[in-house]
């Protein structure tokens, strides 16, 4: 019988060898994992079809003996005869399964106990012709070589035509394959409707430069009125991006409103020269008395001392805060104040101190203020806001616009994850260099032309952009 073993790395490239071998008639007799890879047993459908004449199941069955002991001449010869073991393997592939493990007992225990205990074991075989009378539009005779060690578990059979049971592997790459066509499908369409509507495909060239993500770029451009000029679309565009960038133009600033702030964020995003600023525009608005300034930051080598600079500048005193209990006893000795700014130690998003410091923070009417830098890149700014974002509305401040190249990955994340944007803030001076957030502004800001750049996408590159749009990743947008 032409029966052939494949070794491979994975699953499909062992198929593949088995295809290759056998052609389109390829029947998967088992598979297993071994140290290096994929084992798999196949066969031809000619080889089955032989096998089911009587000529052919006489001839193999004459030739069994010699190939036994050709094969395994350490195994020793049993009481029952191989012709007669011969006629209980026509049978279907699920029952031949257990008739071998069946016979494999058997062989191992005759090894062990020797010939004489053999007789009490003759009743065993009787299980395989029993289970030969399953229907199976193939009957297949094989004479697998047998081992005398463990009994190993058997391989799950692909070929049986009762319910076949892939392993856990090849499950997972037809998963990956099929999500791997759905997503090709997905990027077909959409550039089939790009290369039909250049104003898209212009637009998405025009949003990526700007560093804006692929995912907002084409959730905003599959809901664009498809009548539009080019001139009414880039305006469109704009116009969209503008209404979903939250800011506080319907409320007063945030130093006038007053309250109590935790300053929040990573490593170097200016979180201390925030707080600097606001102390100062709250006490040029309500006076010196009417700020209170509170720093966690006791890891950095003179946090303290920085943030006591700023307030003999601006006439307040800062606090340290060592613990919880300390910053809540601060928090009521100031609670008289127009505002209270909490200064926190910059952090790393998978910093493990970081879960500790927000267990600081998590008292009544501290509310936390996420300070992101404008020139960040898009997937830390989404890690750091993931990271940070509390529950309820996320409040942010964007910091260093005057050291941004593109003001795009800021921008998005702050729109796809529904921040509200409380003010911006760029270069050293205290307070001057803060601003209210203009959504209009910060927006035109980031779609002007940049300047040449390693990092810009050409026209050809924009099919490695069109990925699918997920609601998750793009949030809400108000069209």
């Amino acid at each position: 019988m032409n029966i052939q073993r494949f070794n491979a790395p994975t699953a499909r490239e062992a198929l593949a060898k088995a295809r290759h071998a056998f052609g389109d008639g390829t029947l998967i007799l088992s598979n297993r994992p071994t140290a290096t890879g994929v084992e798999v047993v196949a066969t031809g459908e000619e080889t089955l079809s032989a096998l089911d004449t009587p000529e052919s199941f006489a001839d193999r069955s004459k030739d069994q003996p010699a190939l036994r002991r050709a094969t395994l001449p350490s195994v020793p010869e049993t009481s029952t005869p191989v012709e007669e073991d011969a006629t209980q393997l026509a049978m279907s592939t699920l029952s031949f399964q257990d008739y071998v493990r069946e016979r494999m007992l058997r062989r191992r225990h005759e090894s062990m106990t020797g010939p004489t205990a053999a007789a009490g074991q003759e009743a065993a075989p009787e299980r395989a012709p029993k289970a030969a009378a399953l229907p199976s539009p193939r009957q297949i005779e094989i004479q697998p070589p047998i081992k005398v060690t463990a009994v190993p578990k058997p391989a799950p059979v692909l070929a049986a035509p009762h319910a076949p049971a892939l392993s856990q592997g090849i499950v997972n790459e037809l998963h990956a394959m099929k999500a791997l066509i759905e997503d090709r499908f997905n990027t077909l369409t959409w550039l089939g409707q790009a290369r039909q509507s250049p104003i898209q495909s212009n637009l998405m060239l025009k949003l990526i430069r700007a560093g804006y993500s692929p995912t907002l770029a084409r959730t905003i451009l599959e809901r664009m009125p498809e009548e539009m000029g080019a001139t009414d679309s880039v305006r469109w565009v704009m116009d969209i991006l503008e209404r979903n960038l939250k800011t506080d133009v319907a409320t007063r600033p945030i130093h006038e409103e007053g309250g109590t702030f935790a300053l929040v964020g990573a490593t170097g995003v200016g979180k201390t020269t925030t707080a600097a600023k606001l102390a100062g525009l709250c006490a040029r608005t309500h006076g010196p008395a009417s700020v209170g300034l509170i720093t966690l930051d006791t890891y950095r080598v003179g946090a303290h001392e920085q943030l006591r600079a700023f307030g003999r500048m601006l006439g307040v005193v800062a606090h340290l805060a060592h613990d919880r209990a300390a910053l809540q006893d601060l928090l009521n000795l100031l609670g008289n104040k127009k505002m209270v700014l909490i200064d926190t130690t910059g952090l790393a998003p998978n910093d493990p101190r970081k879960r500790g410091m927000l267990d600081v923070l998590d008292l009544p009417g501290v509310n936390r203020l996420l300070v992101l830098n404008a020139g960040g890149h898009g997937d830390s700014l989404d890690d750091v806001v993931s990271s940070f974002k509390s529950t309820g509305a996320q409040q942010a401040v964007l910091s260093k616009t005057d050291e941004a190249a593109k003001l795009g990955p800021a921008l998005d994340a702050i729109i796809r994850h529904q921040l509200v944007l409380r003010g911006v803030t760029m270069g050293q001076k205290v307070p001057e260099d803060w601003e209210a957030a203009d959504a209009a502004k910060l927006v035109r800001q980031s779609m002007r032309s940049p300047a040449k750049s390693a990092f810009d996408p050409k026209p050809a590159d924009l099919d490695f952009f069109f990925t699918p749009a997920s609601a998750s990743q793009a949030g809400r947008l108000d069209a």
